[in-house]
C-alpha cells in the first residue's frame, strides 16, 4: 500500500513491545530448528542499478526504516484500519502508536527477506517493493520476519479486519487487476517520506529508480494509495487509477485507489 504524506509532525513513542528483533525470534523447538536447517537471510531478487542518493536497507536497518515509514502513515486510515478498532478504545495513544511502529519493523524486516527496501538520506524516505516473481507469504518469512506474532498482538477484531479482509481484499484485487502479469509486476506496497525529509524529491527518486527499470523490462508497477491526495502525484509517473476498493468493518468504508503503470517505450525517452 504506497502512499506519501502531508506536513505534520509525530514523535514517536518507543515502547517495550517494540523492540523485537526479528532475527532473534523466540519460537518453539521444531520451528527454530527449521530455521537454523533453512538459514533463510536477505537475499531478495535482483536490485535495479542504483543511481545517486539511493541505498538498500540492509537487516540490521530495519528499525530506522519502519520508523521513517511509521511518521510517514502517523494519520492513515488503512494503516490504522487493524489497531484503531472499537475493542481497543481503551488503549492510550502511545500504546496505538506503539503496535504501529511494531507492525511496520515486522513488514519492512519481511521486505528485507523476499523483496527491496530503498531509502535516500539519512532514512528520510523509504519504499518497500515487492519485485516481479516474489512475495512475503511463506512460512520462514513470517517466522523471521516476526508476522506470526500479530495473531497475538491484534485484538479480536483487527485480526479479522487484517486477516479476513485487508489481506485477501489486496490479495484478491492485485491479482484480477493484474491477470496473467500478476507475477510478472513490480508491486509499490509503502513508499513514506519522514516530517524532516519532505520537499527534498526523495519520493521521485525512488520511484524512478525502479520505473526505469521496469520500462526497460517492459513490466507494469502496482500500488494502493490510501490518501486522497496521493494519485495525481503518482500519475505525474505514469500511474493510472484503473478502480477503488473498499474496507467496510470501521464505522465508514476506507477508500483504497488501486493503481497500475503501463511500461513506457524506451524509444519514447
Amino acid at each position: 500500500m504506497a502512499n506519501t504524506i502531508g506536513s505534520f509532525r509525530v514523535d514517536i513513542v518507543e515502547s517495550k513491545e517494540s523492540t523485537l528483533n526479528p532475527a532473534n525470534v523466540k519460537l518453539p523447538g521444531v520451528a527454530l530448528n527449521l530455521l537454523k536447517l533453512f538459514q533463510l537471510q536477505p537475499t531478495a531478487a535482483a536490485v535495479p542499478p542504483l543511481p545517486e542518493g539511493v541505498r538498500v536497507v540492509t537487516a540490521a536497518e530495519y528499525k530506522q526504516a519502519a520508523a521513517c515509514l511509521a511518521d510517514a502513515f502517523a494519520e492513515d486510515d488503512v494503516v490504522f484500519y487493524p489497531i484503531d478498532t472499537p475493542d481497543r478504545a481503551h488503549w492510550t495513544k502511545q500504546e496505538k502508536w506503539a503496535l504501529h511502529v511494531e507492525i511496520l519493523e515486522y513488514v519492512t524486516y519481511a521486505h528485507i527477506l523476499k523483496g527491496l527496501v530503498t531509502i535516500v538520506g539519512d532514512f528520510e524516505a523509504v519504499a518497500l517493493w515487492m519485485p516481479p516473481a516474489s512475495d512475503m507469504d511463506d512460512y520462514l518469512t513470517i517466522l523471521r520476519s516476526g508476522m506470526w506474532r500479530l495473531n497475538y498482538r491484534l485484538s479480536s477484531e483487527g485480526r479479522r479486519r487484517f486477516f479476513t479482509e485487508f489481506l485477501p481484499l489486496l490479495h484478491d484485487t492485485k491479482h484480477s487487476t493484474l491477470g496473467p502479469r500478476d507475477d510478472a509486476s513490480w508491486y509499490l506496497v509503502y513508499i513514506g517520506t519522514s516530517t524532516r525529509g519532505r520537499g527534498k524529491g526523495h519520493a521521485s527518486k525512488l520511484i524512478r529508480h525502479v520505473t526505469n527499470q521496469a520500462d526497460k523490462d517492459g513490466l507494469p508497477v502496482y500500488l494502493e494509495s490510501s490518501n486522497k491526495k496521493n494519485p495525481p502525484i503518482y500519475r505525474h509517473f505514469g500511474f493510472e487509477t484503473v478502480r477503488t476498493v473498499y474496507l467496510h468493518r470501521a464505522e465508514r468504508n476506507v477508500e483504497l485507489d488501486i493503481m497500475v503503470r503501463e511500461p513506457k517505450s524506451m524509444e519514447k525517452q
